[in-house]
């Protein structure tokens, strides 16, 4: 009965996302509404929630999350500072003459922003706004347009630097030392955010590759859905530089420093979000009223990430409250293959 309860609570948050409603708050609102009815069923332990108030401050206080405003603060201002514009400008005089070569234009550009943002929606937003007009104007098919644009905004989940790595290193650092104290392992070792950003980095750039794969095998099949662009500009090679090494150096610097080991994902993103700074004051494109707009937009997607972790610890404790843990655990043990029959599924 239990068990099935954890179900429902769990489709319920499903069923409500894809309504529409806000994640942290689907999250938070619907694991205590069940708890609610849970008490007053006698099915629900009131005593697992007062564990809450120890977990809420210990998101807020963790050293390591950190990270997650200073790299927000660096993927706004680069956003804000026009530096994705000159890029995908440059990179469609580079591959424009190409069927397929604005798409192509537009993956490489998202990669970089992806490294330099790590923030999804500023990467599709921004994409959709300068790429969309002109693949569509060139004749692209609106599908192949919109879709390789959605597809390279998910890069920002798995380019390092990530958020979304960020969050994931503190959840699995504590469960993969749990994991090891429960084997008698009395000496521990880590799971780092670095260690997840080395791991992600491959993966990351596999998928540039097939994108950019795809986008070749429609150009060869399909030529009328990604037409070459009717005229190009001459490529201006100063021009080229000046777009594009001011931000490849910022990456090298942020991810260079962490995967050397040389500084935590926390004093590299400080040190990302300084140097954006200075290379959005260096291009005259920061101003008050500029700075004003990025310091809200950081502090509202701040606050939005947070607000989810908030949501989800919630939602963790009422889950395991139902023996939601217990019911994933059997179910996993249960399968046939052991662990790579669970690593499968």
């Amino acid at each position: 009965m239990e068990g099935m309860v954890a179900i429902w609570l769990f489709l319920a948050v499903c069923a409500l996302l894809m309504l529409g409603y806000p994640v942290a708050f689907t999250l938070a609102g619907t694991a205590l509404a069940f708890a609610a009815g849970g008490i007053l069923l006698g099915a629900f332990d009131p005593a697992f929630l007062s564990a809450l108030p120890g977990r809420l401050f210990g998101t807020i206080s963790n050293a390591t999350l950190i990270a997650v405003p200073l790299f927000i603060l660096m993927g706004v201002i680069l956003e804000k500072s026009r530096v994705a514009e000159e890029l995908l400008s440059n990179m469609s005089r580079v591959f424009g003459g190409l069927r397929g070569g604005l798409g192509i234009s537009v993956v490489l550009v998202g990669m970089l922003l992806a490294a330099s943002t790590g923030i999804v929606g500023a990467t599709v937003v921004t994409m959709g706004l300068l790429s969309l007009p002109t693949m569509l104007r060139s004749g692209y098919n609106p599908a192949v347009a919109t879709g390789t644009i959605c597809a390279t905004g998910t890069l920002g989940q798995i380019i390092p630097p990530s958020i979304a790595l960020v969050l994931l290193g503190d959840i699995l650092s504590s469960a993969y030392q749990q994991a090891q104290l429960k084997m008698n392992i009395f000496n521990p070792k880590t799971v780092s955010v670095g260690d997840l950003f080395v791991g992600a980095l491959v993966p990351g750039l596999l998928l540039v590759a097939l994108y950019i794969g795809y986008l070749l095998l429609l150009a060869w099949l399909r030529p009328q859905w990604v037409p070459a662009a009717a005229e190009t500009e001459k490529v201006d090679r100063v021009a080229l530089l000046k777009g594009l090494l001011p931000p490849l150096m910022l990456i090298a610097v942020v991810l260079g420093s962490i995967l050397a080991g040389a500084a935590t994902p926390t004093e590299a993103a400080g040190v990302g979000a300084i140097g954006a700074l200075l290379l959005a004051y260096a291009k005259r494109e920061m101003n008050l009223r500029r700075l004003r707009e990025v310091v809200i937009s950081t502090m509202v997607t701040t606050c939005m990430v947070f607000m989810i972790l908030i949501g989800a610890a919630i939602f963790s404790l009422v889950f395991r409250g139902f023996g939601g843990e217990e019911l994933i655990q059997n179910f996993f043990a249960d399968l046939p293959g052991g662990v790579m029959g669970a690593t499968l599924v």
